[in-house]
């Protein structure tokens, strides 16, 4: 290896340090974040609700896991894109379950499922873009084609996510597919002839085990299908964005500055590098 090999093989190396630093915003998000966990999850000790501190011993390890991926799999993350998963995990984790944000704010759910829809499309279309990029004769991909992997990932991360709340449900007795009251039905079932025409049922009272729940209920208690459907309907929304706007990324090479600032970028690819400056000239 000659001389300039060297140099600019140790500028490389230089230029990856910088990249691999802290960003401000980030360090400074990340210690807010973590010291209002310790404080919640002293006072889980002081009361003795050693589940709730498992939950926020966790948040703690999960809040180190962007810095973790980019110091061992050498992948930048956009600053956006980490205050974002930052936030995400505090959101669902210390405000949605500690907090019982579920509950209180019934949108709460829904936003989180749009956020993780949106985050996982840009996921799904880096995953693609960097590995064709990375290859030693690469294929220029079509910007449909990467949109619709970007969306068929998102979807994909929120089915298996549905089937995990439904195992979690169903085996450990939880209750992650929330309930939904449901005021009327249409059912072919219901058709006293026997047709394949539904009948409109409105639902006037609901008695549970011989005990009249129609002032509680005020309805039909749905178990958990609405809310799946609606997890997945809000995921699609998220995802169905990010591949827009990853469309116009591809189709214009990098311009789509919103786009740029949550997709993941392989620190070291010299190669892929000079064919990208070949294609501009």
């Amino acid at each position: 290896m000659d001389r300039r090999k060297i140099v600019e093989k140790l500028e490389q190396v230089e230029q990856e340090n910088l990249n691999t630093k802290p960003k401000r915003a980030v360090v400074a998000v990340y210690w807010i974040l973590r010291l209002i966990v310790i404080g919640v999850m002293v006072m889980t000790i002081i009361h003795k609700n050693y589940e709730s501190t498992f939950v926020c011993v966790l948040v703690l390890i999960l809040f180190m896991l962007p810095r973790f991926v980019e110091r061992n799999f050498r992948i930048e993350l956009p600053s956006t894109l980490e205050i974002i998963i930052l936030v995400f995990i505090f959101a669902a984790e210390i405000l949605g379950e500690l907090k019982s944000y579920f509950i209180t704010y019934p949108h709460w759910d829904s936003m989180l499922h749009t956020t993780t829809g949106f985050i996982s499309a840009a996921f799904g279309f880096a995953l693609v873009d960097l590995l064709n990029r990375n290859k030693p004769q690469h294929f220029k991909l079509s910007p449909v084609f990467l949109a619709l992997v970007a969306f068929c990932f998102s979807m994909t991360v929120g089915v298996l996510w549905e089937f995990f709340e439904f195992t979690c449900d169903q085996v450990m007795h939880t209750d992650m597919q929330k309930d939904y009251v449901v005021h009327e039905i249409n059912s072919v079932s219901l058709n006293p002839d026997g047709l394949n025409t539904p009948i409109h049922v409105p639902i006037e009272s609901v008695i549970v085990n011989g005990e009249d729940w129609t002032e509680k209920l005020d309805g039909y208690l749905d178990i958990g299908l609405i809310d799946t459907m609606k997890d997945l309907q809000v995921n699609c929304i998220g995802a169905i964005a990010f591949s827009v706007i990853g469309f116009f990324y591809v189709k214009h090479r990098g311009k789509g500055k919103v786009a740029a600032a949550f997709i993941p970028v392989v620190l070291n690819e010299p190669e892929a590098e000079k064919e990208n400056d070949k294609e501009k000239q």
